[in-house]
């Protein structure tokens, strides 16, 4: 495998699909800069991928749920000299249940953990990127931001931003030496329904990727420079039933399999 020389910033690193990522980069030899709210669990990911591929890896803890988060970790990469090659934007999270019933200020977190900070580090790191001619940028959307989402409202309202945003970028950014992927995972095997559902169960289940699959598919597709990223078939045919099933019953089947025991 041709090594890699740069760094790479994995926001919500510390488990499930960034930490896959993280493993996906650090194989390549890319050095890494991990950061996530969970010290103890960035410092055993950095032992590891240190003693395994040789490569630098620094972590920066940072709650990206705290508005000045973004400012925070960008001045403290600044203050340590480091490079900032590849951005992704893998920080998320979600919570099931009626909008009008869910705490609010849980609910402008996710604006501000899906949305805000994405946008604020794409536009910290990203001027840089383009003065250089070369870097990246890897948003972990969802398949969720194709589709409207009874009892996940601002999730999946959020990752249709991120799918917007994504495309703009990719485009704006062609012929600079940027790239712009957008991976839109659907159900993963992660801790993200923990937090989402307070470990309640959906009426319906559905079958579930593995993060270290989705992550898999994700790099390559950054590597290759894909502007979407769709792991699974399953996830494919979900992206473009809009165009197919009039709005009204797509609200209903997404509500049907987001409704709670």
């Amino acid at each position: 495998m041709k090594e890699i020389t740069e760094t790479v910033l994995v926001t919500g690193a510390s488990s499930g699909i960034g930490l896959e990522l993280a493993k996906c980069f650090a194989a390549e030899k890319s050095n890494l800069i991990l950061t996530a709210r969970n010290r103890d669990a960035l410092e055993k990911l950095a032992t590891q991928l240190r003693a395994e591929q040789g490569i630098s890896v620094e972590i920066v803890i940072a709650d990206l749920a705290q508005p000045e988060s973004p400012q925070n970790i960008f001045r403290e990469l600044q203050g340590r000299g480091t490079v900032v090659d590849v951005l992704v934007n893998n920080a998320g999270f979600g919570l099931h249940g009626e909008f009008a019933e869910l705490p609010l200020r849980r609910q402008m977190e996710i604006v501000q953990v899906n949305v805000a900070a994405l946008v604020e580090l794409t536009g910290l790191f990203l001027p840089e990127m383009r003065r250089r001619n070369r870097g990246g940028i890897l948003n972990v959307g969802s398949v969720a931001g194709f589709l409207p989402g009874p009892h996940m409202a601002v999730y999946y309202a959020s990752k249709a931003f991120v799918t917007s945003f994504s495309e703009a970028l990719h485009e704006e950014l062609r012929g600079t030496g940027v790239t712009v992927t957008n991976l839109c995972p659907g159900p993963t095997e992660t801790n993200f329904s923990q937090t989402a559902r307070s470990h309640r169960s959906r009426k319906v289940s559905a079958e579930k990727m593995s993060a270290a699959e989705v992550a898999r598919i994700g790099h390559y597709d950054f590597r290759r420079k894909a502007h979407f990223s769709l792991p699974g078939a399953g996830n494919k045919i979900l992206s473009i039933a809009p165009k197919f099933l009039p709005r009204a019953v797509i609200r209903r089947i997404v509500g049907r399999y987001n409704s709670l025991k």
